[in-house]
């Protein structure tokens, strides 16, 4: 039965779901961009030039859909989650002040010489904008992270009857984990970018259209996602010692592991019952969740059962999210490196099964970013600050019909803004393609040019 608490939870994840995907998809694009535009100003190569344009229109409609979304979203902490502001409203609003910050000072005061400044102002003036600009989507980010951080591990605070007080902002901003989870969502966001660029110059592709463009993006693209997934892999190990570490029970959630014990298996399958407090139909390696979460074969690993049904966050939602993100992390790490094979013994144009493939895995990454996003939320609660607030808490006095309301009308406004203007005009973007055709001109891709789809 639906309360308060879960629905404005859901309002909460709805509205989150939709914002995380613009910013994400915003960060990868300022990031290739500036790659772009420098290899532009190094070579005079109008390939590069005409990458560039083309990007930037997809950029620009992210980056406006991501700050009309943000917009809403910060509006619901308010009227939502009263509770949660008025106590650690001290804490979090100097980091999301300084996002606002980094966001209009840094992003929208570069962004629109990095738009239409084209022909208006100089190459390097240009490219310093493309450059202030990826600076200000990147600090942002950091800030977002820092403060989402600070709620799974919170540092740095005097906790009152009221309120928090802040008594070290360097614990606070740096907490424990905020460094690994900032570098994970920032890989996460570069190969979601990623798979989404190669999937939309496969396309072109297969349709014979703008070859030398398409050509090009995927020559640079493959061979970096190669490396940023094996880099994720190394990151996210990281991040699996952080949480193990400062929230034992998202461990014991995302692992199925309802006893404490010693060289616990990793299961690959399980159906997890919380009332029964077990796993149905387990399919496990030995020693495996011990060895990865741990890294020592018999190392102990806390299970649920040590604390109450009340305070287990509810383990089907996080022990799927998470196979489901691995899943689909290990399935992209795989693409890129049969990709970069294939670009390497100049087979990849006309190998028209792995461009299919390339736009099949096209959205997948933002998949398991929001996969990854629901282990982390779902695994924290019942808490909204690990172990110092629970979510109940902090929940506004509202009436169910208010929130309800509310919830269809976003779910209509972003059905309508998001999904349909937001789609359409990305793919009249699309279908349009490049400006310009022009031939690749630099030595290292000069066989792309003579090399055909068959």
């Amino acid at each position: 039965m639906l309360d308060i608490e879960l629905l404005s939870r859901l309002q909460f994840a709805f509205t989150i779901s939709f914002h995380i995907l613009f910013p994400t998809f915003s960060i990868g694009l300022a990031t290739f961009l500036l790659i772009m535009e420098g290899c532009w100003l190094k070579t005079r190569d109008p390939l590069y030039l005409s990458i560039c344009k083309f990007w930037t229109k997809v950029f620009a409609l992210t980056f406006g859909m991501g700050v009309v979304a943000g917009i809403v979203m910060e509006f619901q902490l308010g009227t939502n989650w009263a509770g949660f502001t008025k106590k650690i409203g001290s804490v979090l609003g100097p980091l999301f002040t300084y996002e606002v910050l980094t966001a209009f000072f840094i992003e929208a005061g570069f962004l629109g010489v990095m738009l239409f400044g084209w022909e208006k102002v100089g190459r390097r003036l240009h490219y310093l904008s493309t450059c202030l600009v990826f600076c200000g989507v990147t600090i942002s980010a950091f800030w977002i992270l820092a403060a989402n951080s600070w709620m799974q591990t919170p540092a740095g605070v005097i906790v009152t009857e009221h309120q928090f007080v802040v008594n070290n902002w360097w614990e606070v901003i740096f907490n424990p984990s905020t460094l690994s989870r900032y570098l994970h969502m920032m890989l996460s966001a570069y190969l979601s970018t990623g798979f989404a660029i190669a999937g939309i110059c496969a396309y072109y592709l297969l349709k014979g259209k703008h070859l030398a463009f398409s050509k090009r993006c995927l020559a640079f693209i493959l061979p970096a996602l190669a490396l940023l997934t094996v880099l994720q892999i190394g990151v996210g190990d990281k991040v699996g010692l952080v949480i193990h570490h400062h929230q034992p029970l998202k461990t014991a959630a995302i692992e199925g592991l309802w006893d404490t014990q010693r060289g616990a298996p990793f299961i690959i399958f399980a159906i997890p019952d919380q009332h029964q407090q077990k796993n149905l139909y387990s399919l496990a390696i030995p020693y495996a969740a011990s060895l990865i979460n741990t890294h020592q074969l018999k190392g102990k690993m806390i299970g649920l059962k040590t604390v109450s049904p009340s305070d287990q966050p509810y383990v089907p939602l996080v022990f799927f999210s998470f196979r489901i993100m691995v899943g689909i992390g290990l399935l992209m790490a795989l693409v890129a490196l049969i990709g970069l094979w294939l670009f390497f013994t100049q087979r990849l144009y006309s190998s028209r099964w792995f461009l299919r493939g390339c736009i099949f895995m096209s959205p997948t990454g933002f998949i398991a970013l929001l996969a990854g996003w629901i282990t982390s939320e779902t695994g924290r609660q019942p808490w909204i600050v690990y172990n110092l607030i629970r979510t109940h808490e902090a929940v506004a006095d509202i009436t169910l019909s208010q929130i309800s309301i509310s919830f269809v009308a976003l779910i209509l406004v972003y059905l309508i803004i998001f999904c349909v203007f937001y789609i359409r005009y990305l793919g009249r973007i699309l279908r349009q393609g490049p400006t310009a055709e022009v031939a690749p001109t630099d030595s290292v891709f000069r066989y792309l040019s003579t090399t055909e789809i068959k």
